[in-house]
């Protein structure tokens, strides 16, 4: 089989197995966040935080719960950083220094999980359990309930801003949806060869006679929760290219279906919950429109642009698993660039210039295609408030989106949005280019220099975490700067979103009229995926045009 029948294989398997499961995923979570009954073990969780998960909450009562349990999230990971050395089954490996464990904690509880560490030398048992991989599931729910709230906005009317009850949301998002699958996907990667034992380091003769130390752990348990919950922390330094984390052409299909799942089937689960299925379906057909193109273009970057000759060692494959090869490697890093995960079965920073950007401009996108668990449909609908806004200024109108007028309050919030990851972004990368202590951790020069700062402040202010891995980030420098813009950029988009829903909880309904812009028609979905790709042209041409654009002409 050659790569581009190789390619089509593993598109078309991925794409079907995601349009089996978005209906009944879909469906399965708005009844989880509608239900109105707790189950056993939630009550027993809300009697030990001493909650109430019926007191509903504003939005601004919504968000200090939030930040409350991320603060203390943050306190509690840096700690266990801190003194590993001291806790059980930490394999003799030594606590983490300050900056670095700032780094890591900051990273793993913004569900970024951008690793400056080397997993398998550097973190013991414990901390990879009770530590990291905690936060890959409570991460992802805070993701998976701002995301709710949102849609509560949108589909209530004059509630005085209250939009749901963060604990609650965040009890359920784990036991009924991410730790059930998680576990599912567990058993299915152990049965596909990844490792899942409590062992250390074993040293093992090879056959040619030398020794050779191997590596062993909870890997199968953490590989689910990082891939299902857009994570992207690995067990191992080498992450998916790790053939502990994923030893197969099968497994690593299987891997991109998991991070693709929840965010492709969220659509449906907004659509259930406003009452109108059409509404969803847009929504998922602008995310697969953003996708597909980026896979496209990613594959064909490897394939054949010019310096990808796939017969070429040293080419194409440079940097990728010979077990995955081309395609799959690109199918991976369109994927995971687009969903906020992270994970890599391949260097980043081998692949072509082309392909190279257009993992750039996947994180650029606000990574909507289709993002994060959570965090891709809240950013999308950001997107589309903003959409309806711009429309309904050509046509002088009043927009509004799903019954609800969007005024400038609304819009104030929105552009809000919008700029703060781009601040971020060019903020950082401009400070750590002009900087002596910036300036010491690129080792390329010329465009690609710039698009390994550029890459890194990227994926750390959209909450990404992988890296062109040619810039050495394990510095004091690196390590605080990347864990505020980590930081800044998980928590104040977070707040303008809350803040979005309340206004728009508060309001009431309007219906329909001749004026209303149908966005649940082709031509929105066209309007929308426009709207998005000019936001970032606007934005970062120019610095692009100094990176990855200026290596491809190169």
């Amino acid at each position: 089989m050659n790569e581009i029948t190789a390619a089509v294989v593993q598109i078309g398997l991925v794409v079907l197995l995601l349009v089996l499961v978005h209906r009944p995923l879909g469906d399965y979570m708005a009844r989880v966040f509608t239900s109105r009954r707790h189950l056993a073990v939630e009550r027993a969780g809300y009697r030990v935080m001493r909650v109430d998960p019926d007191a509903e909450q504003r939005w601004s009562s919504y968000l200090l719960s939030l930040l409350g349990f991320g603060a203390a999230s943050i306190l509690v990971l840096y700690g266990l950083a801190r003194t590993q050395h001291l806790l059980p089954l930490s394999l003799g490996v030594s606590p983490m220094d300050p900056a670095g464990a700032w780094n890591t904690a900051v990273s793993f509880v913004t569900n970024t999980n951008w690793q400056s560490y080397s997993g398998e030398t550097e973190a013991g048992h414990l901390l990879q359990m009770a530590g990291l991989a905690v936060q890959n599931f409570v991460s992802a729910a805070t993701g998976l309930a701002v995301a709710v709230a949102l849609v509560r906005g949108f589909a209530r009317s004059g509630t005085d801003g209250r939009v749901g009850n963060f604990w609650a949301d965040l009890v359920r998002a784990v036991v009924r949806v991410l730790l059930p699958a998680a576990a599912v996907a567990a058993l299915l990667l152990v049965a596909l060869g990844v490792v899942q034992n409590l062992g250390g380091h074993v040293e093992v003769t090879s056959l040619a006679g030398g020794t050779t130390v191997m590596p062993g752990g909870p890997v199968a348990s953490q590989e689910a929760i990082k891939e299902l919950g857009t994570n992207g922390g690995g067990f191992f330094n080498a992450n998916s290219a790790h053939p502990f984390e994923n030893p197969t052409p099968l497994s690593n299909v299987v891997e991109i279906f998991l991070l693709l799942v929840i965010p492709f089937s969220l659509p449906r689960t907004f659509g259930r919950m406003v009452g109108d299925l059409r509404q969803g379906r847009a929504v998922a057909a602008a995310m697969a429109v953003l996708w597909v193109s980026a896979v496209g273009l990613l594959t064909w970057a490897e394939l054949a642009a010019p310096g990808a000759v796939p017969t070429a060692a040293g080419a194409a494959m440079e940097g990728k698993e010979v077990r995955f090869g081309e395609a799959a490697s690109a199918l991976f890093a369109a994927s995971t660039t687009g969903t906020s995960t992270g994970a890599v079965n391949a260097m980043h920073d081998s692949l072509t210039a082309p392909g190279g950007g257009v993992a750039l401009v996947n994180m650029l996108l606000g990574e909507v295609a289709p993002g994060g668990v959570g965090a891709g449909l809240y950013g999308f609908l950001v997107l589309a408030v903003l959409t309806v806004f711009l429309a309904g200024l050509m046509v002088g109108r009043t927009p509004e989106l799903l019954g609800k007028k969007i005024g400038r309050h609304e819009i104030t919030l929105v552009a809000l949005y919008i700029l703060t990851m781009p601040a971020l972004v060019l903020v950082g990368a401009g400070l750590a280019i002009a900087l002596p202590a910036g300036q010491a951790g690129i080792q390329e020069g010329g465009p690609h220099g710039l698009s390994e700062v550029l890459y890194a402040f990227t994926s750390a202010a959209n909450n990404n975490g992988s890296a062109f891995a040619g810039l050495t980030v394990a510095t004091p420098f690196y390590d605080t700067a990347l864990g505020l813009v980590m930081l800044l950029g998980r928590f104040v988009p977070i707040a303008l979103v809350l803040a979005l829903a309340g206004r728009l909880a508060s309001q009431g309904t309007v219906p329909a009229g001749e004026g209303t812009l149908p966005t649940h028609r082709p031509i929105f979905v066209g309007l929308l995926v426009a709207v998005t790709v000019v936001v970032v042209g606007l934005t970062f041409i120019p610095v692009l045009a100094l990176g990855p654009i200026a290596e491809a002409l190169a």
